[in-house]
């Protein structure tokens, strides 16, 4: 019989069913809960995620899929009739692929790099015909004594419905993520999700006329119901329990994502990136002790390097067990411990913890039956004020890198008079050696702009990695040339070193607009600086559009006019100029709107609090604002976290990003890889 034409009215009578409330509710919130479980592991395949991007889609097609389908019969449940009715297993089995078959096919279109309106459009079509499909297939796996037919209208519209509502709901999370905070967007977008395949289900069902014969005798209404009710709270509950495996899943996801960025994969203490972002906020008393552990090498020689894991993580265990409360231990590098407290009242407890680690550390340690003595020796500093906070590591360092130390386990606290002025010293004089040894190097941080999606270009950091003290950090260094008049040889030599890159990039092809240069505030205004640019750019045949110069609020605020001066011939000249780390200095504000300067550059320190402290988020704001009327680029450094990105995109007309959000800083072999894998996967809803 054809289900769109009515059965003689001789011989059939129309049966009429009814509806559980409870139930339908029952049904509608499952439909949004996968919607919204779906929507989250579509999140995840759109960031660096320990799992591959399609592990993620298949999740987020796994939980439409499912979601579909349960509510679909959970929804069925809710309707009674007085007769038996069973399914048809295989097709009700089947019935669930076309659902996860098309949401994979929409969550892939949706998160294409490109995305155009026949991308929308079909991935609308795609989801809206899946929920379709599953329904009517699923409809067709009753089995009845009836027959049942549809009005040919109600169930175009029910199909209508779906793949409007769809298409709307992917519109919203693909094209307009930016607007709004994400976790907001995702339930709204979920509500309209489980709109689209409730409003269709229910469509569906309004369709359906069902057909007795005349002399059918009904079962009890009561019978079936409870009958559908378990069917009912059984597919409910295995929802429930998938879904929350998937977000269970996205959870571990982000755990491993954390862990793998700020922890130590062999001792499982935080990391120098985590220890180096706690220093950096201003809050003090605090006292530093880094534990410098000597020639670990020479076991990896003499026995090898499992062997030394080995000692490393025993030594890590001890460490552990001399910590307060108060106390946090950080393995910063493979041969040092860090401890930090920032407890007024613990001074004396913290010096006594040392004792007890040189102790500890005194006596061998015991590998694989072999005794091991490991010769150590610990820098103390501390800081009262915020100028001090902001040297306590570098002084600890001056400590551990004076000439003279021995690692016979002493406690050395820091000393002005003897530790400062011999490292300065020391990293001043080395600095000529080390750009002729190639001990200086450049890495390259990208920026992305959000509206187009592309990277834009790419800001250059320096790096040292000094042969007797390791991996310098800029932050100790960089202050240290400056006061020592190093930094404009320096700046030379990574004005050489970045333009040579860029004509490489050029001839491979590598998009990317323009490198920003950090220019020290002695330098903005001499007049050497304009000649090594123009030299520089005439030797690789660049043009000054190629470069952006970055400089400090300082740079003006110490002397304004000669600054404006300067920046204004770099204009003139075809130069971009950023203002760096703008919010930190104090009375430049005033000048903005006199500085000739092309681009903005918001401070991390900003950004760090966005957009859970209120606080910060109205300073960003306003900073923002003042940006756009004077119709600046704004820049965001630092920026870390989705959370971080959609506040930035919701704020801000054209935002670009620069931060772990999109990449770390990177050398030159590391940003074709990284190219590879942003294009190809790596983006933003735009």
């Amino acid at each position: 019989m054809n289900v769109f034409n009515k059965p003689s009215s001789t011989n059939f009578t129309e049966l009429d069913g009814e509806y559980s409330i409870p139930i339908v509710l029952l049904s509608i919130i499952i439909a949004v809960v996968a919607s919204y479980t779906a929507l989250s592991m579509n999140e995840r395949a759109n960031k660096n995620s320990f799992f591959n991007r399609n592990f993620w889609l298949m999740l987020a097609s796994l939980a439409m899929g499912f979601g579909i389908w349960s509510m679909h019969f959970v929804g069925m449940s809710a309707f009674s009739l007085p007769l038996e009715m069973s399914y048809n297993k295989l097709l009700t089995i089947f019935s669930i692929l076309p659902a996860m078959l098309a949401s994979f096919l929409a969550f892939y279109l949706a998160n294409l790099p490109k995305r155009t309106f026949w991308s929308y459009s079909i991935a609308g079509f795609a989801m809206g015909i899946g929920i379709s499909s599953m329904h009517y297939i699923g409809m067709y796996a009753m089995k009845m004594d009836i027959i049942y037919t549809y009005d040919k209208l109600l169930f175009a519209t029910s199909i209508v419905i779906a793949v409007v509502v769809s298409l709307i709901a992917i519109y919203i999370f693909s094209a307009l993520q930016r607007y709004m905070v994400n976790r907001f967007i995702q339930l709204l977008t979920s509500m309209v999700m489980g709109l689209a395949i409730s409003s269709m289900h229910y469509t569906g069902m309004a369709a359906l006329t069902f057909y007795v014969p005349l002399d059918f005798i009904p079962v009890s209404r009561h019978m079936h119901m409870t009958e559908m009710y378990g069917l009912g709270i059984s597919v409910a509950i295995g929802m429930a329990i998938l879904l929350g495996f998937l977000l269970l899943s996205s959870l571990v996801d982000r755990y491993v994502e954390y862990q793998v960025n700020y922890y130590d994969a062999l001792t499982k203490l935080p990391n120098r990136r985590l220890f180096e972002q706690k220093l950096k906020q201003p809050i003090f008393p605090e006292y530093l002790a880094i534990w410098h552990l000597h020639d670990l090498e020479h076991l990896n020689r003499e026995y090898d390097y499992q062997f030394g894991d080995e000692v490393i993580q025993q030594i890590a265990t001890l460490l552990k067990s001399v910590t307060s409360p108060m106390t946090e231990l950080y393995r910063i590098e493979g041969n040092r411990f860090a401890f930090l407290t920032r407890d007024m009242g613990e001074a004396n407890q913290f010096h006594e913890a040392m004792m007890r680690v040189e102790e500890i550390l005194r006596k061998p340690i015991v590998i694989r039956g072999k005794e091991v003595t490991i010769s150590a020796v610990c820098a103390v500093s501390n800081a009262l004020n915020l100028d001090e906070s902001s040297k306590i590591y570098a002084n600890a360092l001056a400590v551990l890198n004076y000439p003279s130390i021995h690692f016979n386990y002493e406690i050395v606290y820091y000393d002005p008079s003897i530790h400062t002025y011999t490292f300065e010293r020391e990293i001043a004089d080395d600095v000529l050696r080390a750009m002729k040894e190639d001990e200086l190097f450049l890495v390259y941080q990208p920026k992305v702009d959000m509206r187009t999606n592309e990277v834009i270009g790419f800001e250059s950091l320096l790096r040292w990695n000094h042969p007797t003290y390791g991996m310098l950090s800029p932050g100790v260094f960089i202050p240290i040339l400056e006061e020592n008049e190093r930094m404009i040889e320096v700046t030379d030599w990574i004005i050489e070193r970045v333009c040579r890159q860029i004509s490489v990039w050029n001839l491979e092809g590598v998009p990317f607009q323009q490198v920003a240069i950090n220019i020290p505030g002695q330098y903005v205004t001499s007049t050497r600086l304009m000649k090594v640019l123009k030299r520089t750019l005439n030797n690789h045949k660049l043009e000054p559009k190629h470069l952006e110069l970055e400089i400090t609020e300082t740079t003006f605020v110490k002397n304004i006019e000669e600054a404006m001066r300067a920046v204004n011939n770099f204009r003139l000249e075809g130069f971009s100029v950023a203002l760096d780390d703008f919010g930190t200095g104090v009375s430049s504000l005033s000048y903005l709107k006199q500085m000739p300067i092309s681009t903005l550059k918001i401070d991390k320190s900003f950004i760090d609090g966005i957009p859970k402290s209120d606080k910060d988020s109205s300073i960003v704001q306003a900073i923002i604002a003042l940006g756009q009327s004077l119709d600046l680029a704004i820049v965001f450094e630092g920026v870390e976290t989705k959370e971080q990105v959609d506040f930035l995109a919701t704020a801000c007309v054209n935002p670009i990003i620069q931060g772990y959000y999109f990449a770390k800083p990177l050398n030159v072999l590391e940003i074709s890889l990284w190219f590879n894998a942003f294009n190809s996967s790596f983006k933003i809803i735009n």
